[in-house]
């Protein structure tokens, strides 16, 4: 995988809320109906950050990349878009050889592998691995995963150790930021993280594309305003989502995780995280 930390791109001082999204998945309705969402709030591309993972476990890769790029949004690079851009033979993730989700995941990259035109695979490849912004006078990075691997799990229960280390890494390329902004478990989550005696700001804000693995079919975004951060949850309509997965012929269990909010396997997430249940 590409060195996150030497793919910087600065997206400037934003004025006025920021929406923050992560893993659209391939999720045509969801990114829809988000960005509608985002018209209504009047947040226009130029204020909406999304931490990567376009295309991944869904039904309509082509269909949502080309939607993403016609937003206006600001994407930093997932381990799905290295790998799609640069035809790799699988999707990077980052789970253990012979895990569930490892298994499953050949049969939605094969599919969006195949799917996608060259035109999207070169803008996928134009992506920074790392961007900062400004807002309400506060300064933001933007990563996928981790600054030390685009593929690594930063998951709610993660030590502040874990934190600590990526921040660090960042601050050593980038100067001091006041917040991180991550992606890639799907899971939204926010921290405090004290480096010396000044408070960094970790937020997840969720996946879009899939929903959070609490039986809640809607999935999850969130606001950047002058109070903070603020969580929201996403109706749209994941019986549409889920038949076109039908159509494409993924059927591993994800299309079921649209209509019944659990991933279709926990063996990638922490045991702590584990509720026994899946879809």
């Amino acid at each position: 995988m590409t060195d996150v930390l030497s793919q910087h791109r600065d997206f400037g001082i934003l004025d006025g809320p920021v929406l923050l999204f992560g893993g659209p998945y391939s999720n045509f309705e969801a990114t829809a109906a988000l960005f509608e969402r985002a018209s209504l709030l009047g947040i226009t591309g130029e204020r909406m950050i999304c931490t990567g993972d376009v295309c991944a476990y869904c039904g309509s890769p082509a269909e949502t990349a080309r939607l993403v790029m016609g937003s206006g949004a600001r994407v930093v690079a997932g381990n799905c878009e290295l790998s799609l851009g640069a035809r790799a033979g699988d999707c990077g993730c980052g789970f253990e050889d012979g895990a569930a989700c490892d298994r499953f995941a050949m049969e939605w990259f094969t599919y969006a592998d195949a799917a996608l035109d060259e035109g999207s695979r070169a803008w996928m490849r134009g992506l920074p691995g790392i961007a900062t912004f400004c807002a309400y006078g506060k300064r933001y990075a933007v990563i996928h995963g981790g600054a030390s691997a685009v593929n690594r799990f930063i998951w709610p229960v993660a030590a502040d150790a874990v934190l600590r280390e990526e921040i660090a890494l960042i601050e050593a390329a980038l100067g001091p930021v006041d917040g991180v902004i991550g992606g890639h478990t799907g899971m939204a989550f926010e921290r405090i993280v004290s480096m010396g005696e000044r408070p960094v700001h970790w937020i997840n804000a969720g996946a879009i594309g899939l929903p959070a693995h609490d039986g809640d079919t809607r999935t999850s975004f969130a606001l950047l305003t002058a109070k903070g951060v603020r969580f929201e949850r996403l109706d749209y309509d994941h019986g549409a989502a889920a038949a076109a997965m039908r159509d494409a012929g993924l059927r591993a269990g994800y299309d079921r995780s649209l209509e019944q909010g659990y991933w279709p396997s926990e063996d990638s997430f922490p045991s702590e995280m584990r509720l026994g249940r899946v879809a």
